[in-house]
């Protein structure tokens, strides 16, 4: 998994590499701009014409520089805009602007007289390169700089955000003020906290990271996440050995179903079928265990005792080597009785799902007396309301909600979304790099849930098991995408299906050479 780093961490990263490695800046900012320089050259292949760099007075725009100047030197048709006077300029900037001065390159100084003659000059642009602000920016933008952002979204361009799109919270992805909203991101060295949250990547678009000539020092400076790719879960799925039969592949028992929401246990039971488990068990109240017969074919039933709720139970999860609790299992005092007792009594691994979330609402710190291994998978909403915030809160800071409900509750938290993150208590959270707009649609999360007990049940290992489920999830959606040619659509029992193909893709995938 790729580290992923914080605002101040990339600030080390960059101290590093030139105080203690004696890497000169200069040679940071030439290496930085070549890699984006490549990129910008390659989409000019679909976007053919003049290239268009907007710079601001940072080493951001000192990037913008080298981009120009490196494109100017493969022919290409570059125009450059600096938003400030030439005299603002300092450091590596302020030679980097030199230099493509020196090679005969113009520069376009953006006064707040000049607005209209930029606006003319975007207008030709077939690409447009955000050089205005980077990583350091902690201050919202406003002013003559927000006006020169609102011509840069209206141009026709195609855009393209050196290291994150001007505007950007580098820790949160959220906006400080004007924004860019850029088609694709080309970042510096690691990816940056910001890019890897839900906000972040709708704004910055597909991103692509870079070296700038230093090998990895997160090692040194630290990181804040990590990211999750496929071949880091191809690599815990092994293949089964020859004698094993249904027992020996897992024993997944739902807890789940009311009137009305028997699918959302069924959704969750053939997600755990189709991920792998031998053995699934949905464990309802006897008015819905008959509902539930009427439908199941690879499933089984049981009963919960309405007359011996917490002895029934005991005796359906006995066998069991993952529980999922809360598909559609309903909100009423007998559905309460049976949340609490098995997410706080229950000793194996159990995922907490979707009504046995909402159970806990305001009551998150309770489930760190738990007896066994929880994994709970809250939507924004859920965590809102676990943790007494609004989801609006929570998605502004996806890292800051996962790191509290993880220290509250004691559990690994997978939090639903784009750029799902997997927090858990000793470790660095981790963001699922698939998915797919077609996922959202009703009982993908119960899906979801299925998959996690079986994943849970075959790993044994929690947190491996949240972050391959949330991968496998996230492909399957990108799998029915591709395969329909249309965003929308998918209904939940398809992501099920898409899950033994995704496996299948897995295990084709190159695997790490042993050291």
């Amino acid at each position: 998994m790729q580290p992923i780093l914080s605002r101040e961490q990339i600030r080390d990263f960059d101290r590093h590499a030139i105080e203690v490695c004696s890497v000169p800046s200069l040679l940071l900012m030439e290496n930085a701009g070549r890699g984006a320089a490549e990129l910008v050259h390659a989409r000019l292949a679909d976007h053919p014409g003049r290239v268009f760099v907007v710079c601001g007075p940072g080493n951001n725009g000192g990037d913008g520089f080298v981009v120009a100047r490196l494109l100017a030197a493969r022919g290409a048709d570059v125009r450059v805009a600096l938003v400030a006077s030439p005299a603002r300029l300092s450091g590596d900037a302020k030679t980097n602007h030199a230099a493509w001065v020196g090679v005969g390159g113009d520069v376009l100084v953006v006064g707040e007289a000049d607005l209209e003659r930029l606006e003319e000059e975007l207008s030709r642009a077939a690409i447009l390169v955000d050089a205005l602000f980077g990583t350091g920016l902690d201050r919202p933008v406003s002013g003559h700089f927000a006006s020169v952002i609102d011509r840069v979204n209206r141009a026709p361009a195609w855009r393209i955000a050196l290291d994150v799109p001007s505007g950007m919270d580098a820790n949160t992805g959220g906006a400080q003020g004007a924004i860019v909203r850029a088609d694709e991101t080309v970042t510096f060295a690691h990816l940056k906290l910001g890019l890897a949250t839900s906000a972040g990547a709708e704004r910055a678009g597909p991103t692509t990271v870079v070296d700038i000539g230093v090998p990895s020092l997160a090692a040194q400076v630290g990181s804040s996440a990590r990211f999750l790719e496929a071949p880091d879960v191809a690599s815990w799925i092994g293949e089964r050995p020859l004698a094993t039969h249904k027992g020996a592949a897992g024993r997944v028992v739902i807890v789940g179903g009311s009137a009305g929401k028997t699918g959302a246990a069924l959704l969750s039971a053939r997600g755990s079928l189709r991920a792998g488990a031998g053995l699934v068990t949905i464990a309802a109240f006897p008015d819905t265990a008959r509902l539930l017969d009427a439908r199941v074919l690879e499933e089984m039933t049981a009963r919960i005792d309405e007359q011996a709720i917490e002895a029934s139970l005991d005796g359906i999860l006995d066998a069991a080597d993952a529980v999922v609790v809360g598909p559609g299992m309903g909100l009423d005092a007998r559905a309460r009785t049976v949340a609490e007792h098995v997410v706080l009594r229950h000793e194996g691994t159990l995922v907490v799902d979707a009504d046995g979330l909402s159970h806990f609402s305001g009551r998150l710190a309770e489930m760190s007396g738990a007896k066994g291994k929880l994994i709970l998978t809250p939507h924004p909403g859920e965590l809102g309301r676990l943790l007494g915030i609004t989801a609006a809160e929570v998605e502004a800071d996806r890292f800051g909600a996962v790191r509290t409900a993880v220290a509250q509750s004691g559990a690994v938290v997978l939090l639903k979304g784009a750029r799902t993150v997997v927090g858990s208590p000793d470790g660095l959270p981790v963001v699922n790099s698939t998915g797919s707009p077609v996922l959202a649609t009703a009982g993908s999360g119960d899906v979801l849930s299925g998959v996690l007990g079986a994943l849970a049940a075959a790993l044994g290992d929690p947190v491996r098991a949240a972050c391959a489920a949330a991968c496998i999830h996230g492909l399957a959606g990108e799998s029915w995408e591709k395969r329909s040619g249309v965003d929308r659509g998918l209904v939940a029992h398809e992501i099920a299906d898409e899950i033994p193909g995704v496996l299948a893709g897995l295990r084709r995938l190159p695997r790490p050479i042993a050291p």
